[in-house]
């Protein structure tokens, strides 16, 4: 690979790290907004309508979909650097909002503390919980994506991209959704409804994204010249 095409490749994976930080900083602060959406009818699981899900749901998918796509150009090692980027980019976004909460607002204020408050208060708690989620669910979507990417000698990127998506969110769900109890930001009544419902919706949305999948690896590798299986070396 040309000097000119690593420094392309190198700007892709900035590129790719910034919308996946940017999804998963999103995902944290939005998360209190709830919303309905079923194709399939009035269904309820548990006493919790099918997909009614929270909007933090949203980009987070965005996110294992970026990781798949790491790992298959740049490998396992840059997938886990995004990973834990994405981390501190939380943990520091949830600092300033705890700097902005202690901040009294002024009398002419268009939003005074107790509005402040009722939309960012949670936020720290539902970073907590997503982190620790987060953390489970994306190193095990690398882990099993690689495992199957070496099985497979670098053939059937759809039983990796999907396989390793389903199970990593069914733990980031599981796990995510449990701790929200936990820390009684959501009552018991709701877990397995919202684990339930959480988890169907993200394989739906992961069924969706292997098209993505596919578009941008065959675009990149027909641009850096990749065969199959072969990954860019970004190491200096």
């Amino acid at each position: 690979m040309t000097q000119k095409d690593k420094k392309l490749a190198y700007r892709i994976y900035l590129y790719l790290g910034a919308l996946f930080i940017t999804s998963l900083v999103v995902s944290n602060l939005i998360f209190q907004k709830f919303f309905y959406w079923n194709p399939f009818g009035d269904l309820t699981v548990f006493g919790v309508s099918l997909f009614e899900i929270s909007v933090g749901i949203l980009p987070y998918p965005i996110t294992f979909l970026i990781t798949d796509l790491i790992s298959e150009m740049y490998g396992r090692k840059k997938a886990n650097q995004i990973v834990t980027a994405g981390i501190f980019a939380s943990l520091f976004s949830m600092s300033i909002i705890l700097v902005a909460e202690a901040a009294p607002a002024i009398a002419s204020s268009p939003i005074n503390d107790a509005t402040f408050t009722q939309v960012f208060a949670l936020s720290p708690i539902a970073v907590l919980a997503s982190m620790i989620a987060y953390l489970f669910a994306q190193y095990v979507d690398i882990a099993i994506y690689h495992f199957w990417k070496h099985l497979t000698k670098g053939k059937y990127l759809w039983l990796r991209n999907n396989f390793s998506t389903f199970l990593s969110q069914f733990i980031d769900t599981f796990t995510v959704v449990g701790l929200l109890c936990v820390f009684e930001v959501l009552p018991w009544n709701l877990f397995f409804g919202l684990v339930v419902s959480g988890f169907l919706f993200k394989v739906f949305i992961a069924a969706m994204d292997t098209p993505f999948l596919y578009f941008f690896v065959y675009i990149m590798r027909k641009r850096f010249k990749l065969a199959i299986g072969e990954e860019i070396d970004l190491d200096i």
